[in-house]
């Protein structure tokens, strides 16, 4: 109750300086951080899109652009202001981050132009190979304690800012090290989840090295490291003064971007601002090829979060009106996250996501609902009339999306299916009879609303033909790949019943859901790439294997 109180007392205070006003310096320093990024999939071609755009980015509201893992200039600096030897010029090791350097150079020059913040993000601890061979530090680079390795981090910062004097900001984790597109580089980070040995020391030295002596700004994540648990996040909250060039970064929910994941238990704690992650094409849920519209459950709060208790944050609503002085702003992934496909033609859906938290970000007392219908009526042209029937779709897209992948209770573990494959659906119920039969009706619920969203989608009038089929065609996609995601659930229980006969009525649905899937394809060009029977990367059990097996157990 004191800190619900004490968030009261922020928003009158921050009432107060509405009231007041300050003056313009003051206004571009509290402004909202309003920023985009394209996680492009490691190890592949990076994704053409409109949000590689700066002016793009401009025209949609942000203020700023996040440039991913590969982009960033920890991968450019020369190091030659420590030794010369370290990368040296002729070698092949020097040419690949001369040419990263003016890679680099060049998105920041059309960053500037537009008036654009520019940040990029970067893993912690990550050096050149040679680097780590030259000074023996093959097992203790990765230790933010390690007196050497916090020297080279000093020179590593000191030479990014240096060597890219345009770049704002960086944007550090360490919860995960990518090296897909870095040949030359090493990363390690050594007890990443601990605030004392870790957390705490790599911020410290970041905020003096790079907020105080630099004046430029440090977001750092919380994922994978200090995001679920708020007790640590307390700790590094209490073992870091605040800085107004330090933020720290929160994704809305717990873990991975899952509907039905908790919302973030973290957010409205401690005493750093807070900039919140949103994924816009979400790697779990088609990434873009189907309609998922998220911005309204972020923004106002997903269905599955209203039964928590009324004095927990459930919104960033919510987080913005009861703790003002918290928060810093949006930062959007446009495009990307987690591996391969579904590859999309057309960014309708993930625009629209973006769109909408991009505007909303810079005033949050504005309504959901008003930045959408402005959506709908300036970037789509639609009639008043049409609008409504396309709020309609969104809306009910969020309901089709969390029940026919989950539920709204969680009843299914959400790693089942992601990316472009499908896996044996995994229940969290199976021992509790009534909770899994509440499970199924979900997916039954999910089929009817799908096909509610194709009637829609069909009668919308589109203001042209391409925004229209579009519309119809990722609708039906979706219906029909759901449809093949309740033909496994329920295969999945048929199985675990030994119920034969069920077990061939949905092996027959799921054969015909496919059919009609892949015809989509045929139908409709443009559309987006589709889901593989065989995809096996982080799906350890892909689900048509599994329906085969039961084809020759029933002799089908």
């Amino acid at each position: 109750m004191k800190k619900i109180k004490y968030c009261f007392v922020l928003i009158g205070i921050f009432s107060l300086r509405l009231l007041l006003g300050t003056d313009q310096e003051e206004d571009k320093t509290s402004a909202p951080l309003v920023l985009d990024m394209v996680h492009h999939n490691p190890g592949e071609l990076p994704y053409q899109s409109a949000y590689n755009s700066p002016g793009y980015l401009k025209e949609a509201g942000y203020n700023g652009k996040v440039y991913f893992l590969f982009e960033s200039p920890a991968l450019a600096i020369n190091w030659e202001s420590l030794s010369p030897d370290i990368l040296p010029q002729g070698s092949e090791e020097r040419a690949w981050v001369d040419a990263k350097a003016v890679q680099i150079r060049q998105m920041h020059q059309a960053c500037k132009e537009q008036g654009m913040a520019i940040y990029a993000m970067s893993d912690l601890v990550l050096f050149p190979k040679r680097l780590i061979e030259k000074y023996g530090i093959q097992e203790s680079f990765g230790d933010p304690q390690d007196s050497l390795t916090i020297s080279l981090l000093k020179v590593q910062i000191d030479e990014i800012f240096t060597q890219f004097p345009d770049l704002d900001g960086l944007v550090v984790r360490i919860g995960e090290t990518y090296l897909h597109d870095a040949p030359f580089h090493e990363g390690s980070i050594k007890d990443k989840k601990n605030p004392e040995k870790t957390i705490i020391p790599l911020m410290k030295l970041l905020r003096d090295e790079i907020c105080v002596k630099r004046n430029k700004k440090v977001i750092f994540r919380t994922w994978y490291a200090f995001d679920v648990d708020a007790e640590t996040y307390q700790m590094v909250s209490d073992g870091v003064k605040p800085h107004d060039n330090l933020t720290i970064s929160v994704k809305h929910c717990e873990g991975d971007f899952h509907r039905a994941n908790p919302f973030s238990k973290v957010i409205g704690q401690g005493r750093h601002k807070q900039i919140i992650e949103v994924q816009c094409a979400r790697e779990y849920e088609g990434k873009g090829a189907y309609p998922n519209y998220i911005a309204n459950g972020v923004i106002e709060g997903f269905e599955e979060h209203a039964r928590m208790p009324e004095e927990k944050i459930n919104s960033l609503r919510e987080f913005t009106e009861r703790c003002p002085d918290l928060y810093a702003g949006v930062w959007t992934w446009s495009r990307g996250g987690g591996w391969a496909g579904p590859y999309i033609n057309n960014e309708m859906w993930c625009d629209l996501n973006a769109w909408v938290m991009a505007q909303w970000a810079h005033d949050p007392a504005q309504s959901e609902e008003a930045v959408f219908m402005r959506y709908a009526k300036e970037k789509l042209q639609l009639s008043s009339a049409d609008a409504l029937k396309f709020r309609q779709l969104c809306l009910l897209s969020a309901k089709a999306v969390v029940r026919g992948r989950n539920s709204t209770f969680r009843d299914m573990t959400p790693q089942w299916t992601r990316d472009m494959g499908i896996g044996w659906p995994r229940p969290n119920v199976n021992s509790d009879p009534e909770k899994q039969q509440r499970n199924l009706k979900q997916k039954d619920e999910a089929i009817e609303i799908w096909k509610e969203i194709v009637a829609l989608a069909e009668q919308i009038s589109w203001a042209d033909n391409e925004t229209r089929i579009q519309a119809i065609s990722s609708s039906k996609y979706g219906l029909h790949l759901y449809e093949i995601y309740r033909s496994l659930v329920y295969l999945a229980e048929a199985e675990a019943n030994n119920d034969k006969g069920a077990m061939k009525i949905w092996i027959d649905n799921y054969d015909k859901a496919w059919e009609s899937y892949t015809q989509l394809a045929i139908t409709y060009p443009s559309l987006s790439t589709l889901y593989a029977k065989d995809y096996t990367r982080h799906i350890k059990n892909p689900a048509d294997g599994k329906v085969n097996q039961l084809r020759i157990r029933l002799g089908l």
